[in-house]
């Protein structure tokens, strides 16, 4: 949807209620997922490190889909800098437990092997660790291995409670602090799902793909030499049709006007039989299990959105359940590609991006959306993913078309504001936390000079649509061609082993890393703990977790 100036001024109305001390309270973590492959960029066939502490329990370093793809996940962070800090931290950590094995350093995988011979993520014999795995092996069966081996990054962002408080009051909304908080979140989440598409092009970074992706499977790219498939407009080739997609899941259409509407989406889709999903079988003739359910969902989380109403889970607990009962906490973006460019995927600048694009999600107004507004969403992602940097592309806008670059100048423009908000908060923060006078010496303090980090991060991306060849996508593609011999493995091998080397050459204090092993230790003795507690046959567990009588929290 597009805006104009009676638009702006509600949201320059709730943007003037938030303080400064607010918006410098911003909540940001980061999921980060990395295959684990060796110097010859090929997918690892090993375990998940023991020294890595373990998967199952570990609140930083687990696993994702294969036993070879590590995600790292921070804690909740107030700023930029201290987020990628730690994001940092868990990368140097973990490279000095993987010996002569790397992180790969792109979204679309390395060389893989034969389907069936990409491992899946082991969590140990409890019902808790079985549950994942048997999650992951329906997740084989109905999409295949090799898409599951995708990587890409998810930011989760909230707001304090204070700016929840300073918005209602703004909106003079009298409703249940709770039920204002959903709203405004499913909000957000509305307006992010008609303007995301803005995220790919900005800072999409998979133009290409190792042809082995695509070893015997139809698809639309096309060949750049030495095994290496594209599209020469491509952006995000992960978020395209080749990417986390299916025919079962298109049929969802789900709305996000409100909780309900979300949740009456997934429930169907949670308790009603797939047909095909159903000749897949929960077992095998020998007993094994395929699958969690035959449901067009095993779980919550097999819903592959480009973000996310979350959560924090209880044991036991559903995630539809933990919202119905406690509210939306934050939100998880879910769209962004690893950035081969960055030795942890992503830089402070993306991060301050997001921040001021999310706010903006936020405070403009954000009208229901219709069945036709959610295929229009999906061609525009789609179109983007694939054709982004093509000069002549057209998005859907309601019952319009609008070229990329004027929409995308305009989605900038109203974020202005925002990003000299968060720039003044910033600069408010500085002079706050003076004690001493600074300047001309005569006991009066000037003027902060003036922080100009969000503003940058916007005129960043004002650069990439005036020239689509500062994009990451671009930057690749120019790479692949003129330094790697048109090779996306040679490509991504590059700028891993560089990314690992940069990462390593720095200091890790001995108390990080003593903290870093004492949390892998803990990791597994609680693995240990809840393995020896462990008494309910797994029938009974698997049966009663999909009930909601108990649960494995998050089974992914």
């Amino acid at each position: 949807m597009s805006s104009n100036s009676s638009e702006s001024r509600p949201l320059q109305r709730r943007l003037d209620a938030l303080s400064p001390e607010v918006l410098r309270s911003l909540r940001r973590g980061i999921e980060k997922e990395s295959l684990r492959t060796g110097r010859d960029g090929r997918l690892a066939l090993t375990p998940h490190p023991i020294a890595l502490g373990s998967a199952l329990t570990h609140p930083h370093i687990t696993t994702d889909f294969s036993e070879a793809q590590i995600e790292l996940i921070t804690g909740v962070h107030v700023d930029a800098d201290g987020c990628l800090a730690e994001l940092t931290e868990l990368h140097q950590f973990v490279y000095r437990q993987l010996g002569d094995e790397i992180l790969w350093s792109a979204s679309m995988p390395c060389g893989l092997p034969a389907d069936d011979e990409i491992p899946l993520a082991r969590y140990g014999s409890s019902n808790l660790g079985r549950a994942k795995t048997v999650y992951r092996q329906g997740l084989s069966h109905r999409y295949g291995r090799r898409m599951q081996t995708i990587s890409g990054i998810h930011y989760n962002f909230s707001l304090p409670d204070d700016g929840w408080r300073a918005l209602q009051h703004a909106d003079g909304s009298r409703e249940d602090e709770r039920a204002y908080r959903d709203a405004s979140y499913f909000s957000l989440i509305r307006n992010f799902r008609r303007h995301s598409w803005l995220l790919l092009y900005v800072f999409g970074a998979s133009p290409a793909v190792c042809s082995s992706f695509l070893d015997g499977h139809p698809h639309a790219l096309q060949s750049l030499g030495s095994g290496t498939l594209y599209l020469p407009y491509a952006t995000s080739l992960r978020m395209g049709p080749l990417g986390y997609q299916s025919d079962a899941q298109a049929s969802l259409a789900v709305s996000f006007n409100c909780f309900d509407s979300y949740a009456a989406s997934l429930s169907r889709a949670l308790s009603e039989p797939y047909p095909a999903y159903e000749r897949i079988g929960i077992h095998d003739g020998n007993g094994l299990y395929r699958q969690l359910a035959t449901t067009l969902l095993q779980i919550e989380n097999e819903f592959y959105g480009t973000i996310r109403p979350k959560r924090s889970i209880r044991p036991g607990e559903r995630p539809l359940r933990a919202l119905a009962e406690r509210g939306v906490e934050y939100v998880e973006v879910r769209c962004l590609d690893i950035d081969p460019f960055h030795a942890a995927g992503i830089g402070t600048q993306t991060m301050r991006f997001l921040d001021a694009f999310l706010l903006h999600c936020l405070l403009a107004d954000s009208p229901p959306d219709t069945p036709q507004e959610i295929a229009a969403l999906s061609h525009n992602q789609h179109r983007v993913a694939q054709y982004g940097r093509d000069p002549t592309l057209l998005l859907r806008d309601g019952a319009r078309e609008r070229s990329l670059r004027d929409w995308g100048k305009e989605l900038l423009d109203a974020c202005a504001p925002i990003a000299e908000a968060l720039d003044a908060a910033v600069d408010a923060g500085v002079a706050g936390r003076r004690t001493e006078p600074v300047g001309r010496g005569d006991g009066v303090a000037s003027k902060p000079k003036g922080t100009r980090l969000h503003r940058d991060a916007l005129d960043a991306a004002r650069a990439a649509l005036e020239e689509p060849s500062r994009t990451p996508s671009a930057r690749s593609l120019h790479e692949l061609h003129t330094r790697y011999g048109d090779s996306f493995r040679a490509f991504a091998l590059a700028h891993s082993l560089a990314n690992r080397d940069e990462l390593m050459t720095r200091t890790l204090d001995a108390q990080a890393q003593a903290r870093q092993e004492r949390s892998a230790e803990q990791s597994l003795e609680e693995q240990r703990r809840i393995e020896a507690a462990e008494t309910m046959p797994f029938e009974v567990y698997r049966r009663r977790y999909l009930a909601g009588e108990l649960g494995t929290g998050d089974a992914r």
